[in-house]
């Protein structure tokens, strides 16, 4: 073998790896991540004097975060919801959650989540949860379900995500039905998206 092809031999090959390196760097960098509010689901629960779990949604949500999923660090996040877009499939329920006694849309219209910290080997995102005008830190449990080019529509990379946390909503001063036991002051979260990278 000559000097000379196997000089040729070693830059083609220098070229390709650093070329290899540099796609891989370029995929690993942060990116946003915006949520689909087609794909967002915003589930809560709340015990019913003893009897049984109440189910309601939040049907409009909305929120983005910037995310790099080869290294797992989150650096910033947001998440919006539309207080009065509580649904529970009971008219005259809503109406009384959507009062003063529980959210008081009309005073206070969205529910925001910030993000503040997310430990990935954990599985734990911790944020700030603002509520009737009081902020408290939450823990979700967070699951990345899959990372893919999405196989119709969109064609972009995207996010599945499940997370879960529970909260006591006096601790906002939500406390109606608490003393007497009539509604659990435990309400438990949990939401279901997919979000596509920017």
């Amino acid at each position: 073998m000559s000097i000379t092809f196997l000089h040729r031999s070693v830059m083609v090959w220098f070229i390709g790896f650093t070329q290899a390196c540099l796609c891989a760097g370029a995929l690993a960098e942060a990116a946003d991540w915006q949520i689909d509010s087609e794909h967002f689901s915003i589930l809560f629960e709340a015990e019913h004097i003893g009897y049984q779990q109440q189910l309601g949604f939040f049907l409009e949500g909305s929120g983005g975060f910037r995310f790099d999923p080869e290294t797992e660090e989150l650096s910033d996040g947001r998440v919006e919801i539309v207080a009065a877009s509580l649904f529970s499939n009971h008219d005259a329920r809503d109406n009384h959650l959507k009062g003063r006694d529980f959210l008081n849309v009309r005073r206070y219209a969205l529910i925001v989540f910030d993000v503040a910290e997310y430990r990935a080997a954990e599985g734990i995102l911790r944020g700030d949860l603002t509520l009737l005008d009081e902020t408290h830190a939450v823990d979700l449990e967070v699951t990345v379900n899959k990372q893919a080019a999405y196989p119709f529509g969109h064609r972009k990379e995207t996010l599945g995500v499940s997370a879960r946390a529970s909260i006591l909503r006096s601790k906002w001063g939500m406390d109606y039905g608490v003393a007497n036991n009539m509604i659990g002051d435990e309400i438990k979260l949990r939401f279901e998206f997919e979000a596509i990278r920017e």
